[in-house]
């Protein structure tokens, strides 16, 4: 498996300067080499996405957005990614040896919307989409958090994607079982390659009282199926709700606190690590966890 970041701070830096009418066509191109593995959806419009998708606005002149752009460079953000990478692909590959991978993994960071409150407040400034094999889509708005930790965001989505190069994900039958345990395995890879700081803040943001509750709810509707129906039991509420869901009682992004709480009594049982389970089936991570499934 082959990993390419693509430098998509000097495409940024050079969309940014362009005329407002020139940026959707420029961010088009610099959205191109997840094209192929994103057609799985349809013919998405990369732009839509971005805009719906927490990114940086195109319609407007911002001077925060090359302030942020210098910022994440002279962190080193891009290398940073590329080195977590680097030691997430190693581990996976020793311990899983014969799972499936995409022959290449193309990796585009964007910069968020200073504004949007679901990037830089519910998500700490940063989060990824990687479950479609040969590609990882981060997005950030840099932060202390953010900054720190979006190259052990870029090995969550790396987990995903080796996953779903093994797991079949169909969103007409894709259950919450599978996409809590997707999230708890990959947070529970993150712990195994640097440690629990380097998790994300929502999985211990519950109190015991909280994530009791979430995993009583959450575990209720563990078989509930399709995509559209999914938002609520692994993003919460008010991510759910701006996604058109509707609520059902759950506090931001519980599904990733339930997931590893599944995962770790699975870890426990099996001796297996969330880089060996990556492959495994949902149902067979739950069982191991003593959650009841109809599966």
């Amino acid at each position: 498996m082959k990993i390419v970041v693509h430098d998509t701070a000097s495409a940024m830096a050079e969309l940014l300067r362009l005329p407002l009418r020139e940026r959707p066509d420029a961010l088009r191109e610099m959205f191109g080499p997840l094209r192929s593995a994103l057609s799985v959806l349809g013919d998405v419009d990369m732009v839509q996405m971005h805009s719906t998708g927490s990114g940086f606005p195109l319609d407007r002149e911002d001077p925060r957005h090359l302030t942020a752009l210098r910022q994440m460079r002279d962190a080193g953000v891009w290398s940073e990614i590329e080195g977590r990478l680097d030691a997430a692909r190693e581990r996976l590959a020793g311990a899983a040896p014969g799972a499936a991978t995409a022959d290449t993994v193309h990796v585009v960071l964007v910069l968020g919307n200073p504004d949007d409150h679901h990037l830089t407040v519910r998500s700490s400034g940063y989060f990824g989409i990687g479950g479609f094999p040969g590609a990882i889509l981060l997005v950030m708005w840099p932060n202390e958090i953010s900054l720190a930790r979006i190259g052990h965001a870029a090995a969550h989505e790396l987990h995903h994607n080796v996953r779903y190069a093994n797991v079949v994900w169909n969103p007409a039958t894709v259950t919450v079982g599978e996409q809590v345990v997707a999230e708890g395995l990959a947070e529970a890879f993150v712990r195994e390659l640097a440690g629990e700081r380097a998790m994300v803040p929502w999985v211990t943001a519950l109190s015991d009282a909280q994530l009791d509750e979430a995993h009583e709810k959450i575990v209720a509707a563990i078989d509930v199926a399709g995509m559209q129906n999914l938002p609520p039991y692994v993003y919460g509420d008010a991510t759910a709700e701006l996604m058109g869901c509707a609520p059902v009682g759950l506090p931001d992004l519980a599904g990733y606190a339930v997931g590893l709480r599944i995962v770790d009594a699975h870890l426990a049982a099996s001796g297996l690590t969330a880089a060996e389970s990556v492959a495994l089936p949902a149902r067979e991570i739950l069982a191991n966890a003593g959650v009841p499934t109809d599966a």
